[in-house]
């Protein structure tokens, strides 16, 4: 898959550290921690977010290219700017590492739809931009995909013991609940649908789009990654969930 950008891994270092800022380990609550330690603090503590976020970015890519079993903490050490002892103290062990990193990610996703200002759309233009953003995040996060796959693999047994991303995610399914339920009232969607059920069927296409891309290129050998592709694709993907939604769409069988 390709590389990102330094404009969009910039993004991200930007994005992970807002998240993690708000989410996860608020300034006054680390420096409480370091006071317990009991240690000085090195010059490099006196960042605590920023390095937190530094090793949760290289952790990242680490667990997407080589899977929980296969990442090795000499590695993300390496390429932070901490040291093992320092991953070991924030995270305790690298399933704690590798459950931060997974709350990160999604921390990041929920974080770019509340950016998004829906609230004040009508439902039809709420729908579809919510629709493209997550088509369009997806698209441009493999390894977010990649986690996922990988937690999968693990039976989601590592989120299970997250109260953060379920917490996160009744922010979007509220988010879809608001605009659908205002579609229904002003004639636009068909009553009836589950919030969660349209979630899944937004986050099916638009994951698909990622996960399967290079299987379905090599299979049919046609390009699914290319710019024109991608946005046929991306304008398919929010057709299809509007007119699942639409009151004049034909009823379920």
């Amino acid at each position: 898959m390709r590389a990102f950008s330094p404009q969009c891994t910039n993004w991200l270092v930007r994005s992970i550290r807002r998240v993690l800022e708000r989410h996860f380990f608020p300034m006054a609550e680390m420096g409480s921690d370091v006071k317990k330690a009991g240690r000085r603090t090195p010059a490099r503590q006196q960042d605590p977010e920023g390095t937190r976020a530094n090793i949760i970015e290289v952790a990242s890519q680490e667990f997407a290219l080589n899977g929980l079993s296969g990442a090795r903490i000499d590695e993300i050490a390496a390429k932070t700017r901490s040291s093992k002892r320092m991953i070991y103290y924030y995270f305790g062990d690298k399933e704690g590492l590798y459950l931060s990193a997974l709350e990160a990610a999604y921390a990041t996703v929920r974080e770019g739809e509340a950016e998004l200002d829906i609230a004040g759309l009508p439902p039809v233009d709420g729908m579809r931009r919510l629709v493209e953003f997550t088509f369009d995040h997806h698209h441009q996060h493999e390894n977010f995909i990649r986690m996922v796959m990988i937690e999968n693999i693990h039976h989601g047994q590592y989120l299970e013991r997250s109260g953060v991303v379920r917490e996160l995610n009744v922010t979007a399914i509220a988010r879809i609940k608001e605009l659908y339920e205002r579609g229904v009232s002003e004639g636009h969607f068909r009553p009836g649908l589950d919030p969660l059920e349209i979630h899944w069927q937004i986050s099916a296409l638009c994951f698909f789009n990622v996960s399967n891309r290079a299987t379905f290129s090599q299979l049919f050998a046609r390009d699914f990654g290319s710019a024109e592709m991608q946005m046929k694709l991306k304008q398919n993907t929010s057709e299809m969930v509007l007119r699942y939604l639409a009151r004049e769409a034909a009823p379920r069988l």
